[in-house]
C-alpha cells in the first residue's frame, strides 16, 4: 500500500465501527460520535471545523470543514459532500460483523458504510488534509460538508436544516455520493456513470374501503383487506409506464448512440441488454415508480377492518407534480375498488445540474487517465441524495462521483442497504486521487 491508501483505509476503518444507523427515529444516528473524529483527524493540519446540530440534537451533529480562499468571492467554491449515518443492519446476514471493519485477504474493507458513504466521505477528508499539509492553497473556499439524517430525514437535521440554517453554506459547485461505477457493456465499449441528477420522491398511501366485521363470518361484512390485495395486485411491482424525458433521453443516447427513436419501449429494452445492471436502473427511470412497501389494516386479529392501506415509495422525474403522481397511482389502480388516496409527506422533486461545465471536464479528464479506453455515461438516479438541496438552496451545480474500478459492479450494488456491503481498498485510494486532481483542477 502506498501511504494515502493506509491513511484512507485507517480513517474509513475508524469510523465505520461507530455504530451511527439511523433506525427511522429522531433520537437514531449518533452521527456526532463521526464528526468529532473527523474534526480531530482535520484539525492535526489546522483545518476549520465546526460541529453543527439543531437544538435539542446534540448527539446528531454535522460536520462543517472549510479550507478558505485566497480569492473568496471571485473564484469558485467547492463542497465534497457525503452523509455520515447509515441504515440498519441485521447481524445475522453479515459475513463479517458489520460494525468491526475487517479487510480481508483479497483487498476488501467490510462493513455497513463502506460504500454509502462512509468510504468515500474518507476519501474526501483524506484529499483535503493531504491539500493543506502540502501548502496548497485554493482560490475559492474548499469545503467538506459530512451531514447527518440523509437515509431517512425525518429528523429534519441535516443537509436541508443546514443549509437553512447557514445560508453562509451556499458552494458553486459539489460533488456527492453516485456515479463511479464501471460498466462493460456487451458491445466492448466501457462506461463510467456521473450522477448528474436523481429522481424525488413523494410518497402515497392507498387505502382500500370496506365494511368491519366479526371475523368468525367471513362473508357477512365486507372486509377491506381482499380489495387491498387487488389494489396491490394492480400495483405490481410498481414499474412506471415509460414516458420520454429530457434526461433519459440523455442517457440512452449515450447508450445507443442516438436519441432519436420512435419506441420508447424498444429504445429501454435495447440499451438494457448491454449490461445486467441497466436492464434494472433505466425501466426505473423512465416515468413514475410506486413501490408498495408497507401495508395495514386491522389492530385485532378477529376484527375484519372497514380500511387496510398500503403505502407507495413514488420515485419522481425531475418536473413531475403533485397532480401527475396522483393521476398515475389512479390510472394503475383503476376502478371497480373503492379507496382513498393521501400523502404521508411532502414532495421533494427530482432535480439535476448540466451534463456539461467544469466539474463534467475535471471527472473526464481523470478518468481519461485512469481508464483511458472510457467514456463518460451522465446519468440520472434512481434514489435521492442532498444533492438536491443544495440545488434548491443556491443553485450548486451538483454532481455525483467516486471512482468504482476494481469494486465490481455486482458486488457494489449488491451492497447498497444490504448485508456484507465492502469496497476494495484500491478505490478508497483512487478516489483520494480523484479529489486531489479535482479540487486541483477547479480551485
Amino acid at each position: 500500500m502506498d501511504p494515502l491508501q493506509d491513511e484512507v483505509v485507517e480513517l474509513a476503518r475508524d469510523i465505520i465501527r461507530f455504530d451511527t444507523s439511523n433506525a427511522f427515529g429522531a433520537h437514531d444516528g449518533h452521527e456526532t460520535l463521526v464528526a468529532q473524529h473527523l474534526a480531530e483527524y482535520l484539525g492535526e493540519v489546522g483545518i476549520e471545523c465546526e460541529l453543527v446540530a439543531r437544538e435539542g440534537f446534540g448527539h446528531r451533529a454535522n460536520l462543517v470543514a472549510r479550507v478558505p480562499g485566497t480569492e473568496r468571492g471571485t473564484a469558485p467554491s467547492l463542497a465534497l459532500v457525503g452523509h455520515t449515518d447509515v441504515v440498519p443492519v441485521d447481524v445475522r446476514d453479515w459475513t463479517h460483523p458489520p460494525f468491526e471493519a475487517v479487510v480481508t485477504d483479497d483487498g476488501y474493507l467490510w462493513g455497513r458504510g463502506a460504500i454509502d458513504t462512509k468510504g468515500h466521505v474518507a476519501a474526501r477528508a483524506v484529499a483535503i488534509k493531504e491539500l493543506v499539509r502540502s501548502g496548497w492553497r485554493p482560490r475559492g473556499d474548499l469545503w467538506l460538508l459530512a451531514v447527518a439524517d440523509e437515509e431517512d430525514g425525518m429528523a429534519d437535521v441535516g443537509m436541508r436544516w443546514l443549509l437553512d440554517a447557514r445560508p453562509d453554506i451556499r458552494p458553486d459547485l459539489s460533488v456527492n455520493e453516485g456515479g463511479g461505477e464501471r460498466l462493460e457493456l456487451t458491445d466492448g465499449r466501457t462506461l463510467v456513470g456521473v450522477a448528474v441528477g436523481e429522481k424525488g420522491t413523494y410518497p402515497a398511501r392507498v387505502t382500500a374501503l370496506g365494511e368491519a366485521g366479526h371475523a368468525s363470518t367471513p362473508t357477512k361484512a365486507d372486509n377491506a383487506v381482499p380489495h387491498l390485495a387487488e389494489v396491490i395486485a394492480r400495483i405490481g411491482r410498481g414499474l412506471p409506464a415509460p414516458v420520454r424525458h429530457p434526461l433519459v433521453d440523455q442517457m440512452l443516447g449515450v447508450l445507443l448512440g442516438s436519441d432519436d427513436y420512435d419506441d420508447l419501449n424498444e429504445a429501454l429494452a435495447t440499451a438494457g441488454a448491454l449490461h445486467p445492471e441497466l436492464e434494472h436502473w433505466l425501466p426505473a427511470l423512465a416515468g413514475t415508480t410506486m413501490a408498495p412497501t408497507r401495508v395495514g389494516a386491522s389492530d385485532a386479529l378477529n376484527v375484519m377492518p372497514s380500511r387496510a392501506w398500503v403505502e407507495l415509495d413514488c420515485r419522481i422525474l425531475p418536473g413531475t407534480t403533485e397532480a401527475d403522481v396522483e393521476a398515475a397511482v389512479r390510472e394503475r389502480i383503476g376502478g371497480g375498488v373503492d379507496f382513498d388516496l393521501s400523502w404521508p409527506d411532502k414532495l421533494i422533486p427530482g432535480s439535476a445540474s448540466p451534463p456539461t461545465g467544469p466539474v463534467i471536464d475535471a471527472i473526464r479528464d481523470w478518468v481519461a487517465q485512469e481508464l483511458p479506453d472510457a467514456y463518460l455515461l451522465p446519468s440520472l438516479g434512481t434514489g435521492f441524495t442532498d444533492s438536491s438541496f443544495l440545488r434548491a438552496a443556491g443553485n450548486t451545480a451538483a454532481y455525483g462521483f467516486q471512482p468504482f474500478f476494481t469494486t465490481p459492479i455486482e458486488v457494489l450494488e449488491s451492497g447498497y442497504h444490504n448485508a456484507d456491503e465492502r469496497v476494495h481498498v484500491d478505490d478508497l485510494s483512487a478516489s483520494v486521487r480523484f479529489h486531489l486532481h479535482l479540487a486541483k483542477a477547479l480551485l
